[in-house]
């Protein structure tokens, strides 16, 4: 069964249940990346009455979820809202609720894209300085293991610094075609370039995190910065 057909009879199943509040689609479908090997992934919002009626589904041709309004309102937890970024809703019983609810939590707050940028960055820098020793130990495999488990730091903060969430690495492509980052950050996260210059941008990092008003997370690090800023200046500075 194809995608449309897996829609139309979930659906059509929605409409004989007034508890259903909504139906959203997400991945692959909702963002025009459908492959051979895709499933559709739905998200079903009910009352909840309704959970002892729908099911989570997982097979080769639908990925269900079943979540309640409260839960779908629910923004605690960061890991799973870039699931929502892009997504399509089918069906809105709530007059618009439920696309007011899908957009908020694929969009941080102000506030949280602040602290977010303030922890991420931290990390960053912290998985940086372990790479920066390693190399200067002579330890050369383990300081590039260290700067490729720095990748998912670095974009995590590039983005948060902008007020966005962290794309999935599958969507990183799709996420920068159709939502470009401003000045040179597009060319600087490009997937297939990008595990190798996790070190060599820090300097532009640190220079947008200081735009952003977060030197003091940097000068909180003394002067393991300046240790950091000079190999990665031999690395090659990538601009912004």
């Amino acid at each position: 069964m194809d995608g449309s057909a897996v829609l139309d009879r979930l659906l059509a199943d929605t409409e004989t249940d007034p508890d259903v509040r909504g139906v959203v689609l997400t991945g692959s479908h909702a963002r025009g990346m459908v492959t051979a090997h895709s499933d559709c992934d739905v998200t079903v919002v009910v009352a909840g009455p309704a959970l002892a009626r729908w099911q989570r589904v997982r097979s080769a041709e639908l990925d269900q979820a079943v979540v309640t309004v409260e839960a779908l309102a629910d923004t605690s937890v960061h890991w799973p809202r870039y699931g929502y970024r892009g997504a399509r809703v089918l069906l809105d019983r709530l007059g618009g609720g439920i696309a007011d609810l899908v957009e908020r939590q694929a969009t941080p707050t102000d506030a949280e894209a602040r602290t977010w940028s303030r922890d991420f960055l931290d990390a960053y820098v912290n998985q940086l300085y372990r790479a920066v020793k390693s190399h200067r130990d002579g330890a050369a495999a383990a300081g590039k293991l260290d700067e490729l488990e720095s990748v998912p730091w670095l974009l995590s903060t590039v983005f948060a610094l902008h007020g966005r969430l962290r794309p999935y690495n599958k969507y990183l492509a799709w996420e920068l075609a159709t939502h470009p980052l401003p000045g040179r950050w597009n060319a600087a996260l490009e997937p297939g370039r990008l595990p190798g210059r996790a070190l060599s941008l820090f300097p532009a990092v640190a220079d947008l995190a200081r735009e952003r008003g977060h030197g003091d997370v940097l000068d909180g690090w003394g002067a393991d910065i300046a240790l950091i800023l000079r190999q990665a200046r031999r690395s090659g500075v990538s601009g912004r």
